[in-house]
């Protein structure tokens, strides 16, 4: 176990150090600039002198591979710059939008996996039957819905329409933080979740019945069969762990799905997560921002996919084996 986590310490550090090269790449070709973004549109308020002195407070009128490697330093010393956008360090603000944001990607989460779970139960429980058939028609049309047209639509129709829930954001407009009351923090969670929901429980589902088909199918069930057991009971006895664990696996896999979801969601219902700061940093050029941003879902994702191996390896005892651990 210790040599499979260093390898996958080592191997971070590298993903970590091409993400932050190729990002920066990326950036560098970005036609917005960040003096203007940082003024504001009226550019005509500041002069050319105190243009420039902007540019060299912030390090931009350096070459781009010095301020590359001016922020690498700093990133080593545990420093990720300061926020052109919200004026402050670049952790705070990531720590302040994840609260936000990890709220949403739980509870979205949590949901996908129950219920993907539970409808590939029924699915493989009634393998053949117009159930599975509706089943597999409704996890087809989940796995091809964008998650911000499916948010739009709920947005429509709950908000605009039947006027049920909030059209967004994460409290009431104009009300203090610490005056809003945890049911209207849920109110307006509501719909962000279940459109984020979505993203996970097509695969989950498919997988989970595919699993649960395959393990009736087996030797050891057609005998258990034969003693009289039958229906949901041989599936709790003897099924439930063999499609649970790798379902559980693969979840945690999701992980990256779970967070671009979440930059679109967030988008859509205006909500003050991490994904809608990566947004507006994009559009505004704050390139210490975009970068802490980058790096923070790189290694979230990384973890995650982690966890997945690790539960893989211990759910089979061949895949351990063949990692020596």
């Amino acid at each position: 176990m210790t040599a499979f986590l260093l390898g996958k310490g080592i191997k971070l550090i590298m993903l970590l150090v091409a993400v932050s090269i190729l990002s920066y790449t990326l950036i560098s070709f970005s036609p917005i600039d960040p003096v203007q973004s940082y003024i504001g549109a009226d550019m005509t308020l500041v002069g050319p002198e105190q243009r420039e002195a902007i540019a060299a407070y912030w390090g931009l009128d350096e070459p781009m591979h010095e301020q590359f490697l001016h922020w690498a330093a700093s990133v080593l010393q545990g420093d990720l710059g300061t926020s052109l956008l919200f004026r402050s360090p670049v952790i705070a603000v990531i720590g302040e939008k994840f609260l936000s944001s990890l709220v949403l990607m739980g509870l979205a989460w949590i949901l996908s996996g129950i219920v993907g779970f539970m409808l590939g139960v029924i699915a493989g429980m009634k393998h053949g039957t117009w159930v599975d058939k509706l089943i597999k028609a409704y996890s087809y049309a989940l796995a091809s819905t964008p998650a911000f047209w499916l948010g739009l639509l709920l947005l429509m129709l709950f908000s605009v329409w039947l006027g049920w829930l909030p059209v967004g954001l994460g409290t009431p407009a104009g009300v203090l933080a610490e005056d809003v009351s945890l049911m209207e923090r849920m109110k307006h969670l509501i719909l962000p979740v279940i459109t984020l929901s979505v993203v996970g429980v097509s695969n989950i589902t498919l997988h989970t019945r595919q699993k649960l088909i395959d393990i009736l199918n087996s030797d050891f069930m057609r005998y258990a069969q034969t003693k009289g057991l039958k229906g949901f009971s041989l599936i709790y006895r003897h099924g439930l762990r063999n499609i649970s664990l790798p379902a559980i696996s693969l979840h945690f896999a999701s992980f990256g799905e779970i967070f671009g979801g979440a930059v679109l969601a967030e988008q859509v219902f205006s909500y003050p997560g991490l994904g809608q700061a990566a947004v507006q940093a994009g559009l505004g050029s704050d390139v210490p921002l975009l970068l802490g941003i980058v790096l923070f879902s790189t290694v979230f994702v990384f973890i995650g996919n982690t966890i997945a191996d690790i539960l893989y390896k211990v759910i089979d005892p061949r895949v351990r084996k063949g990692a020596g651990l």
